[in-house]
């Protein structure tokens, strides 16, 4: 496909773009640019006129983007990305390639990065970049080679292994609950959510033949947060067993119920159909399938 030659903006311009999207301000994006409020000015406009486009709502000295321009600014923001990423990778230059993988914090940090050096001894020549996503997107505009999602393997475009389920336990601080209780008990006491899991209480109940309305109760978006508030006596949390081993173990945290815990889903690798899996990626997948069937426990 041929590049238009026409049609190819300054990179300055786009830059300008980009960074008053993200920071709402001519006067911001002179600083983080080293340019003068009048040269970003002239850049933008000098964009809109080459386009021919509205891109800019100007009210005095105030700019803000139009909807448009806010929705080709997410387009260069992903196009910058992905230049800056391929520039990163040309200077490290690692000799089996690169893996850039869209990980969950809590998953990458307790079961993926203790795993990792043994997969550097086996691969010393591919380089594994990680970056934190917490819910699915549109790999067209990620720069990511695949990601670890939670759930049903149903991420449009993509084919996927499964890696290991997750199995939910109700704890809470001993201040809270001092001795364990039975499952339709909690539904008088405070429960925490998390927003990666919004059926989680509802589906554990359900599993428990529990029957439930709406769950109310403050939520939290990762699950270092959510048992931070479990700890400190907020309410009942439901996080992995191995994100809590600890925890029970020293007595910060206590079951809430003596029973089970119970899979409400599990991880997956996935990775989009519509290009071909590198080398380095299905390196990497076949050493996760190894250690899925090693057992895919998780280190003490």
């Amino acid at each position: 496909m041929s590049l238009s030659r026409r049609l190819l903006p300054s990179l300055t311009a786009l830059t300008a773009l980009e960074t008053l999207d993200r920071l709402g301000s001519a006067a911001a994006v002179a600083q983080e640019m080293a340019l003068s409020p009048s040269a970003v000015s002239r850049q933008l406009q000098g964009l809109e006129a080459q386009l021919g486009a509205a891109l800019i709502r100007r009210d005095g000295r105030g700019m803000a983007l139009t909807p448009e321009g806010r929705a080709f600014a997410q387009t260069v923001r992903a196009a910058l990305q992905a230049i800056s990423d391929a520039s990163l990778a040309l200077r490290l230059k690692p000799q089996g390639g690169t893996i850039n993988l869209a990980i969950l914090p809590s998953f990458g940090m307790r079961w993926l990065v203790p795993r990792l050096p043994d997969f550097a001894r086996r691969h010393a020549d591919i380089t594994v970049n990680l970056s934190t996503r917490l819910r699915p997107f549109n790999f067209a505009s990620e720069p990511f080679d695949a990601a670890i999602h939670f759930g049903a393997p149903d991420w449009p475009g993509t084919s996927s292994l499964r890696l290991m389920p997750e199995r939910a336990i109700p704890v809470c601080a001993p201040t809270l609950v001092p001795r364990t209780v039975a499952p339709e008990a909690l539904l008088r006491l405070p429960l925490l959510h998390i927003q990666t899991r919004p059926n989680a209480w509802a589906d554990w109940f359900a599993q428990h033949g529990v029957a439930t309305g709406a769950l109310s109760g403050p939520s939290f978006d990762q699950f270092t947060t959510i048992i931070q508030a479990a700890r400190h006596g907020m309410g009942i949390a439901l996080p992995p067993d191995y994100l809590v081993a600890e925890d029970l173990a020293t007595g910060t945290l206590i079951r809430a119920c003596d029973v089970r815990p119970v899979s409400l889903g599990a991880y997956h690798l996935v990775w989009p159909r519509d290009r071909a899996a590198s080398p380095a990626l299905i390196a990497f997948r076949d050493w996760l399938a190894l250690q899925v069937e090693d057992g895919g426990g998780l280190p003490g």
